[in-house]
């Protein structure tokens, strides 16, 4: 089978449902090819039950379409969800699932990019042509587990932070968590309600903050300088939890703000995890050094048996395993070579989306964008 479109979109997570939706609008024909069973599969099946979205609601819209005012300002999972449903309802969008990408690239001879995929529901191969090709399968590509001595080696069960969905069978085990990003921190908060020995590895340094301090800092955003609302939220985070470095959990050099606005990396917002480090019924440990059998030794030379480690460590991107010809716009981590805001078009008639490190915001705007510019290569040959 091979189809002939406009624009071809890989992937049907947010930055793909958004591409297509601002590229309906403007009547421009796109494909949107899905290697899941479904639309926004990492929000739909590989998210932890208690998680939300980490900034206010207003600013995690996608395009042409706010949210519901019953939402509360940090919307859970489901609620986010049940949006993605409507979004697609309202845009009359129609992802093609069960389409693994195997290979895209571009044929100078006709100026178009070829896309060959498996139809893995029916076994068959698939080819797809079109001017344009968005690659908005994102940054979250598949889960990252770093390198660890001995991890092979490790007696009981290992797990990413995709695979978690809650607690509940991990009472009275010892589990440790990788990772002191907002994930790892809501796991550890989890599993210890669940009744799990809970411990942490804090590797980096980290700013913890309150959900409204994160409001009044985004609201503050619109009227003064990023620096001086890194220093009103700063103040008021050591009002509310003191100095946590004393119980392992460094502070960065730079301001909350500056960094998740240089490096796409967000402040945690304490669910509650902070208390329960001070109680000690969360222990923190630095990172890992070596693992042998059930025993993890960590970088300050202690060491602890474990049942189960869970990776609350990230993501990576997939794109440089299938893209050919797409050296202008991603490099060899698949990553965006040029810096935000002119990330998102290569050359050719590529784009991306969702790649800038800024969030549903960033998917927001990277979808306009592209949406606009093919808009107006397509009137400009007509």
């Amino acid at each position: 089978m091979k189809q002939e479109t406009k624009v071809v979109i890989i992937g049907a997570g947010p930055a793909g449902l958004a591409t297509s939706a601002c590229l309906n609008l403007k009547n421009v024909p796109n494909i949107v090819l899905e290697k899941e069973d479904c639309y926004a599969s990492l929000w739909q099946k590989r998210a932890y039950d208690r998680l939300k979205l980490h900034l206010a609601k207003q600013f995690c819209e996608l395009p042409h379409m706010p949210f519901p005012k019953k939402l509360p300002t940090f919307v859970p999972k489901n609620g986010f969800v049940q949006y993605l449903d409507d979004y697609v309802s309202c845009f009359n969008l129609k992802p093609l699932c069960e389409r693994t990408v195997l290979h895209a690239s571009f044929d100078p001879n006709c100026g178009k990019w070829s896309v060959k995929v498996k139809n893995t529901l029916s076994g068959t191969d698939e080819a797809y042509v079109a001017r344009f090709l968005v690659v908005a399968s994102g940054e979250n590509g598949e889960g990252y587990v770093p390198s660890i001595p001995g991890l092979d080696s490790f007696g009981g069960e290992v797990m990413h932070s995709s695979s978690y969905e809650n607690g509940k069978r991990f009472e009275n085990k010892n589990v440790l968590v990788v990772g002191s990003g907002n994930s790892g921190m809501e796991i550890a908060f989890d599993l210890s309600n669940w009744g799990a020995k809970t411990s942490i590895v804090i590797r980096s340094p980290v700013h913890v903050l309150t959900e409204r301090i994160v409001q009044l800092g985004m609201v503050l955003l619109k009227y003064l300088p990023l620096e001086h609302v890194d220093n009103v939220v700063l103040v008021l985070s050591k009002l509310k939890y003191g100095n946590l470095s004393s119980y392992g959990i460094p502070k960065p050099t730079k301001g909350p703000f500056y960094l998740k606005r240089s490096t796409g990396r967000s402040p945690v917002i304490d669910v509650g995890t902070i208390d329960k480090i001070k109680a000690k019924e969360i222990n923190v440990f630095p990172s890992i050094n070596d693992i042998r059998g059930k025993c993890v030794q960590f970088t300050n030379d202690k060491t602890k048996n474990f049942d189960v480690i869970v990776f609350a460590t990230g993501y990576k991107t997939t794109v440089r395993k299938w893209l050919e010809e797409g050296d202008g716009l991603f490099n060899k981590e698949g990553l965006p070579n040029k810096i935000v805001p002119n990330h998102w078009k290569g050359e050719n008639g590529l784009y991306c989306v969702g790649f800038a490190k800024a969030g549903l915001a960033g998917v927001s705007s990277d979808a306009k964008a592209v949406a606009l510019d093919i808009n107006a290569i397509l009137g400009h040959q007509n």
